[in-house]
């Protein structure tokens, strides 16, 4: 499997505090969907906002597609490439309807309003989310809100996936529909979640986060 994404030393901290990311440093390979773990305040989130640029890191070295990657002009670029799918929904979603927020992100990559709208509606269609098409975005139940939050980021056609506690308030039986997509998915992921149950459903390998670094690692049988 060829390495597609590799951060090497990374290191962080917010203003007056100590760093929450002190030398992290791992791998994510072509097919892998990498779960990220660690105690609460670990840095976990932060860790995926580094790796797109929304927190630029204070030191190390983030690599990815043949090339590093260190100010705002080459995140952009990584951004279309990577797509994160956030840990509150609401901080994904901003338009009035369901098929203007999917169709933000290929509006915004140059296809045409034609185009973007074929776009959302194939993935629409890939998640059976077509009834939701010209919902109202803030009326959606949380659950709906996150299968929207996930089609807003694959409309993008990213190679890596990110996501934030994906299953954070989700009921058993749209928790297993998540499943369902994810290990159906073609991209390589890094999955932050508390979910024991869910991580060993969808994972290949496991890293954990801790004072800073990552310290252990496992790969399912």
């Amino acid at each position: 499997m060829s390495c597609l994404l590799e951060l090497n030393d990374i290191r962080f901290g917010y203003p007056g505090f100590s760093p929450c990311l002190d030398g992290a440093s791992f791998a994510l390979h072509e097919g892998e969907r990498l779960t990220l773990t660690g105690h609460n305040g670990a840095g976990k989130s932060t860790l995926l906002h580094i790796i797109v640029g929304l927190n630029r890191l204070q030191a190390g070295k983030i690599w990815a597609f043949g090339r590093t990657y260190k100010g705002e002009k080459d995140f952009r670029l990584l951004r279309r490439r990577v797509g994160l799918v956030f840990q509150d929904p609401d901080d994904q979603l901003f338009c009035p309807t369901v098929a203007e927020d999917i169709a933000f992100g290929p509006l915004n990559l140059g296809y045409s309003k034609q185009e973007a709208m074929q776009i959302v509606d194939e993935t629409l269609a890939f998640l059976d989310l077509s009834a939701f098409r010209d919902r109202v975005t803030h009326k959606l139940s949380g659950g709906q809100k996150r299968l929207v939050s996930l089609a807003t980021v694959l409309a993008m056609k990213p190679e890596i996936l990110l996501l934030d506690e994906p299953t954070n308030a989700l009921d058993e039986k749209t928790t297993q529909r998540l499943i369902d997509i994810l290990v159906n998915l073609p991209q390589a992921m890094v999955i932050v979640s508390h979910d024991r149950q869910f991580r060993a459903a969808v994972e290949t390998r496991s890293i954990q986060l801790e004072a800073g670094c990552i310290m252990s690692e496992t790969e399912q049988a």
